[in-house]
């Protein structure tokens, strides 16, 4: 019970997106469709487990002088194995995504659970820790996609639902504001 607690914690209590407000960059960027949005969430969620279950295990063996560049290392190592594993398994959403996968290293959200929780709680709590902040991180990312993919290019996971154009601002980078703006306003609201 304890663990499910800390997942959905993870997906609503503390929803980075929504709720934290990290991690920004690649909401803003990689949401121009439900499925980019999607893939750059499991993505992240998959750094964020592996990351905190790896930093759990060997925080106490870490000097504090090295703590944050040993962390570092590991949530490299562990967003290259999905950078060579998307490039090889989904190129096309490799190639979509691009530059903002190896980006996860540097990602707030990730550095911020491996100093705040991993290094702090047991493996399995901080694997649920990873899970939760993933898995709520995706929820966000993939909403915005839908929103924004929705409403311009009237489509819905790349599928067309009407035989024209969408509103070509929520393609854009301004739409992707609009977009996140009006889905945090929801996302409050709800929690209320």
């Amino acid at each position: 019970m304890k663990r499910l607690q800390i997942i959905l914690k993870g997906i609503f209590k503390e929803n980075p997106t929504f709720v934290l407000m990290l991690g920004m960059c690649p909401t803003l960027a990689t949401t121009s469709s439900a499925i980019n949005g999607m893939s750059m969430g499991l993505a992240t969620t998959f750094v964020l487990a592996l990351s905190n279950l790896t930093i759990s295990a060997v925080a106490k063996f870490i000097p504090d002088k090295v703590r944050i560049p040993s962390y570092i290392v590991i949530i490299a190592t562990f967003v290259t194995a999905i950078d060579l594993l998307m490039a090889g398994y989904i190129p096309d959403i490799h190639a979509t995504l691009g530059i903002f996968i190896p980006l996860i290293v540097v990602n707030c959200i990730v550095l911020a659970r491996a100093e705040s929780f991993a290094a702090k709680n047991s493996a399995v709590d901080s694997i649920c820790d990873g899970l939760g902040i993933g898995l709520g991180f995706t929820l966000a990312l993939t909403l915005l996609g839908f929103v924004r993919e929705l409403l311009g290019a009237y489509s819905v996971f790349g599928f067309k639902l009407i035989k024209t154009d969408g509103i070509i601002l929520f393609v854009l980078a301004p739409g992707a504001f609009i977009a996140l703006g009006y889905l945090i306003a929801i996302f409050k609201k709800i929690k209320k």
